[in-house]
């Protein structure tokens, strides 16, 4: 059977190994905390509602790559595809705490919303306010009208880069959280598998995709898509993914929108940018506008080949909330 190769040290130690290069490439400006894989801004201002990310490590740059100006001022990192535990996110709660409240933003899996739940009620007990924003883009793991059953993917970047904008320009909490889960609600994703990912800590492949086979709506961690298909041209394959996400939304002609087309982690950009081309020719066929593209690596599961589109539609306040400057390790502006 085949097995991943990677260039790495201990197994069990590269969640904390990675985490540790993630800092020293932000010269200074992340700090971790102390014991535990968390991070926070060195620059980070005592007078605004704090934004609080994290998950499981394996989707780099998320999370903590988007901690900076204008996104997040924090995120708690879990294991390998493992949510990170309450005492973690308690601990990076506090210490971004500066009673204005502390946002919570992260994508809808089971262990995160189980551990993020538990934390924002030992927060409560210490009279630190919180707000639980989960994130549900993925259009292939739910049903619309099941939404709040939806997987969160690469959508977590563009309403971390909302909330970001306005806890900066705001200082109601309130309207705060009223814009980010506008956002969240406008957006939309949905990807495609060539080949499985791996972890680490086992070094196999988290499932079997025969070489003349793809996946259509294939999760993060390999949960099931919408169908498993034969190999096929890429302007086929993102034209079924396109009118999936403007159907689901539904997105309409005289839409303004921004697009990311994001690598699951070892496609090439040769394949990212053919994708980007055709998405861009079909949502002008639709009349959608374009107002900004992102490609690249934003939200990967290791080695997974293939790639995510997603769209986040906006309005006159959520495109001057985009547009504003950030700085992280993986999104500036």
């Amino acid at each position: 059977m085949r097995k991943p190769k990677k260039l790495i040290n201990d197994p069990m130690n590269v969640a904390k190994e990675q985490f540790e290069g993630m800092l020293a490439a932000m010269s200074g400006k992340l700090e971790g905390l102390p014991g535990i894989t968390a991070a926070i801004r060195t620059d980070y201002p005592s007078n605004k509602v704090a934004i609080l990310t994290g998950g499981g490590s394996g989707h780099e740059p998320l999370f903590a790559g988007y901690v900076g100006k204008g996104l997040a001022d924090a995120a708690a990192l879990g294991d390998i595809f493992a949510a990170p535990p309450p005492n973690v996110i308690l601990q990076t709660t506090e210490a971004v705490n500066n009673d204005k409240g502390v946002i919570y933003i992260y994508g809808n899996y089971a262990g995160d919303n189980m551990n993020f739940d538990i934390a924002a009620e030992l927060a409560d007990d210490d009279d630190i306010k919180t707000h639980t924003i989960r994130v549900w883009d993925d259009v292939a793991s739910a049903p619309i009208e099941k939404i709040q059953e939806r997987r969160g993917t690469a959508g977590d970047l563009y309403v971390l880069k909302i909330a970001g904008a306005a806890s900066e320009k705001y200082d109601d909490f309130d309207k705060i959280v009223e814009v980010t889960e506008r956002a969240r609600d406008y957006t939309r994703s949905m990807g495609v598998a060539l080949s499985a990912g791996s972890v680490p800590q086992t070094n196999t492949f988290n499932f079997e995709l025969p070489d003349d086979e793809l996946e259509i709506g294939m999760g993060l961690h390999g949960e099931p898509g919408v169908s498993r298909e034969k190999m096929q041209s890429a302007d086929a394959v993102v034209e079924k993914l396109v009118e999936q996400l403007c159907l689901d939304l539904p997105y309409q002609a005289n839409d303004e929108v921004c697009l990311l087309v994001n690598n699951l982690g070892a496609s090439t950009y040769m394949e990212l940018l053919i994708a980007t081309r055709q998405a861009h020719k079909l949502l002008a066929e639709k009349g959608i506008k374009i107002h900004d593209t992102l490609v690249g690596n934003y939200c990967t599961s290791q080695e997974m080949s293939g790639y995510s589109l997603t769209l986040l539609k906006l309005d006159d306040e959520l495109k001057e909330l985009y547009d504003l400057p950030c700085e992280s390790l993986a999104l500036r502006k």
